[in-house]
């Protein structure tokens, strides 16, 4: 009887100091992302975490935490990157290609695919505008300078003939927060917005707006990890990678339940009501991914030198990096 009791002494021991140390092992991960749909995967998995039955967490170690944070837009979230602010984020290619290059490929690692399609120009509903040359002495909005749609306008209008400086040239690109765009259309202070998924829709059935011209095929999000949190880290991105793809294959497999989540995340982040009719619309534009081609990423690099952001950029090797 006392070996039985010994023996069962011994093993709440082991047991207790192994729910010590697997608590002392267990990461906080810091998570970025925007409040688009394009962005699926991280409002899914953001609305999960809320609601005590995280994606991730329950896919990762035991006690691991999620902490989520929200940016406007690529070029803040890498800056987030750069400050050890954030470990992963979903953002769109040219802020994480124009990262890598600023980093000269040490600071940033795509990871994985994510989103492609979701983004368009928008113009208004009689616009007699057609051509990039028709945006001559024209105003476009875009979500942030640098970021990806930013990226996109830039070269496009500058493929179309006309010098297009960061301030100003022959149109003028003003970055502006997505909110914020929607009002300046609806009151004709701009004659075009080149920006994503719910934002295309909303332009389109709020302001009767029009696409002009859509992203079809390019990859809008992808999910970035930092070279150091990926090297302290590697097995832990390795199952986060993991867990991501999962993600995506379960929302390609039920698309209502997930539009469901993302209604939810969109009104918590953005503080405002969000159709379900929105989101619908916005889903059919959307291909979820989780594949990132490396010659894809190479037009990106054309197309930010095109519009004077980038001018030496390093071999992009290393720059997808499956862990």
């Amino acid at each position: 009887m006392r070996i039985i009791r010994v023996s069962q002494l011994l093993l709440t021991v082991a047991l207790v100091f192994a729910g010590k140390l697997s608590a002392q092992n267990a990461v906080t991960i810091r998570v970025g992302h925007f409040p688009n749909v394009t962005h699926v995967q991280a409002l899914v998995a953001h609305a999960l975490s809320r609601q005590g039955k995280g994606w991730f967490e329950e896919r990762l170690d035991a006690g691991t935490k999620i902490d989520w944070f929200v940016y406007n837009a690529g070029p803040s979230a890498m800056e987030a990157i750069f400050a050890n602010s954030i470990d992963l984020t979903y953002v769109g290619p040219s802020p994480a290609i124009n990262a890598y290059a600023k980093s000269r490929g040490e600071e940033i690692r795509i990871v994985s695919g994510a989103a492609n399609g979701g983004a368009a120009l928008v113009v208004s509903g009689d616009s007699a505008l057609k051509s990039a040359a028709d945006f001559r002495r024209k105003k476009i909005a875009t979500p942030q300078l640098g970021n990806t749609q930013d990226v996109s306008c830039r070269a496009w209008l500058a493929a179309g003939g006309l010098k297009i400086t960061q301030l100003g040239g022959d149109a003028q690109v003003l970055p502006t927060q997505n909110a914020d765009q929607l009002a300046m259309f609806q009151q004709k202070k701009i004659e075009g917005v080149w920006t994503v998924e719910p934002w295309v829709s909303r332009l389109e059935m709020e302001a009767g707006g029009k696409v002009l011209v859509e992203e079809t095929d390019s990859p809008t999000t992808v999910l970035v990890s930092s070279v150091k949190f990926l090297g302290a880290n590697r097995e832990t991105v390795k199952r986060f990678v993991e867990a991501h793809r999962a993600l995506t294959d379960w929302i390609a497999k039920n698309p209502a339940e997930a539009q469901k989540l993302v209604v939810t995340e969109l009104a918590e982040e953005t503080k405002a009501k969000i159709a379900a009719e929105l989101i619908e619309h916005s889903w059919k534009r959307i291909v979820l991914t989780n594949n990132v081609r490396r010659e894809v990423l190479e037009k990106f690099v054309a197309n930010a030198k095109a519009a004077g952001f980038l001018r030496d950029v390093p071999d992009l090797a290393r720059l997808i990096e499956n862990p």
